[in-house]
């Protein structure tokens, strides 16, 4: 049993909405930011920066520029998940699907550990319960500000995320060593259609 403390979100980390984009995301090649979209992210791999679009912010808000350490909660669709960020290759903000959360002081909770909570069924279950909706799932601010989280000593964090590193590498691991069976036995089946020709 490890000794935690409950904490609601919004007592650990500031939330802010995604970028107000007007409409589609336009690309723009000299564009003076990057814009994480859905489609950049994945709960177990984090933010593909090699694949965001670069675009030009319109408007005059200031945006909440993302940097490392911060984590995006994905608040529309079928599954509500986090990513903790490394650092941006360049200027980058979040388009609105996301909730852009930075951590109020890091002596309370590591960023990666807020992450890894957020992910694990018993928030998940929360989640679920407060998302709204018919078509499409969301989750709203001050919903997601209110849910509860548990939060042990800083030294049983860093032992968590790293455990959680550690089953990341060994689930890629698995699956490239399925991934070489099955070309392998794919290899063996052409062989085979092939000799019988």
């Amino acid at each position: 049993m490890i000794d935690a403390t409950i904490f609601s979100v919004v007592e650990l980390a500031d939330l802010q909405c995604g970028y107000p984009f007007r409409g589609s995301i336009e690309e723009s090649a000299d564009g003076d930011a990057l814009a994480v979209q859905m489609k950049d992210v994945d709960p177990e791999y984090g933010v593909n920066w090699s694949g965001v679009m670069r675009t030009a912010l319109a408007g005059r808000k200031q945006p909440d520029w993302l940097k490392a350490g911060d984590i995006l909660v994905v608040s529309k669709g079928a599954r509500f998940y986090a990513v903790c960020l490394d650092e941006p290759p360049h200027p980058a903000v979040c388009s609105p699907h996301f909730f852009h959360l930075q951590v109020k002081s890091p002596a309370t909770v590591i960023p990666a550990f807020l992450a890894w909570q957020i992910n694990q069924p018993p928030f998940q279950r929360q989640l679920q319960q407060a998302a709204e909706g018919s078509s499409q799932l969301s989750i709203r601010r001050p919903v997601l500000e209110a849910l509860t989280l548990s939060v042990p000593s800083l030294a049983d964090q860093h032992r968590i995320v790293a455990l959680a590193e550690l089953a990341r590498q060994e689930r890629q691991t698995l699956n490239q060593l399925i991934r070489n069976r099955e070309q392998q036995l794919n290899a063996l089946a052409d062989g085979l259609f092939q000799a019988a020709t």
